[in-house]
């Protein structure tokens, strides 16, 4: 890395405890949502302790995602609070439902994983809203999808980062697909299951046993219960075990 990077670095914290030390109104901290720089976003969400109307919770949701990594973490845990509140949970999830799907399965993806924990964390708060989580549950399919695409065309032995990043992503989304299961049709869910189970990477036949421990009744997903049951990893017969 080269000097720039460190001295912008050793400016952003300096920054940033300068900002901490200062007190901000709320219409401060949502500019500099809007408009700030790293520090001040980052500042702004942490400290962000309300929210007035849906056009910032627009704003705040928009830091999700584009954002340098220590501002799309406080703005996920940010929300994740909100959302467990009953005063702003309303705010928040009286959005868009495109734009509410679309920003949060970017989140669930996230290369830093505390912010993939904390909107799946989200969506368990929100299973009652039906039109997002159809809207929700068509997109997730739709990734875990292209993911597969992906990875049947990796060696799981060569141990290259792309066979890790999007295996990374798979994870999450199926633990996702174990939030919304009982939402999504059978035949899908038995699609998806079928390939998942399958895959040479035993964290992925683990999340799909946390989907199979749930309540099915399924015929043939009961059926893939038995298999994993008998599967090669300890850590994915143990899920079934409980």
């Amino acid at each position: 890395m080269n000097n720039t990077y460190y001295k912008n670095l050793d400016e952003n914290f300096e920054q940033a405890v300068s900002l901490v030390e200062k007190d901000f109104t709320y219409e401060d901290m949502i500019f500099m949502l809007s408009e700030g720089n790293i520090p001040e976003k980052q500042i702004a969400a942490l400290r962000l302790d309300t929210l007035k109307s849906e056009s910032d919770a627009e704003i705040l949701i928009k830091n999700l995602i584009g954002q340098d990594g220590k501002i799309r973490e406080a703005v996920s845990l940010k929300i994740k609070e909100f959302a467990f509140n009953n005063e702003y949970r309303k705010i928040l999830f009286d959005l868009d439902d495109d734009f509410l799907s679309d920003y949060f399965l970017a989140a669930i993806i996230d290369i830093n994983g505390n912010i993939c924990r904390n909107i799946i964390d989200v969506l368990v708060c929100i299973k009652y809203c039906d039109n997002f989580v159809q809207k929700f549950c068509a997109k997730l399919i739709e990734l875990i999808y292209e993911l597969f695409d992906k990875i049947k065309e990796f060696d799981f032995k060569d141990g290259k980062y792309k066979v890790n990043k999007e295996i990374f992503k798979l994870y999450w989304c199926l633990e996702a697909l174990n939030v919304y299961y009982d939402k999504i049709p059978a035949s899908e869910l038995r699609k998806i299951l079928k390939v998942s189970k399958a895959i040479d990477e035993y964290t992925i036949r683990e999340k799909t046993a946390k989907i199979l421990s749930n309540d099915i009744n399924d015929t043939e997903l009961l059926r893939y219960r038995e298999e994993l049951k008998q599967d090669k990893n300890y850590y994915v017969r143990r899920i079934l075990e409980c």
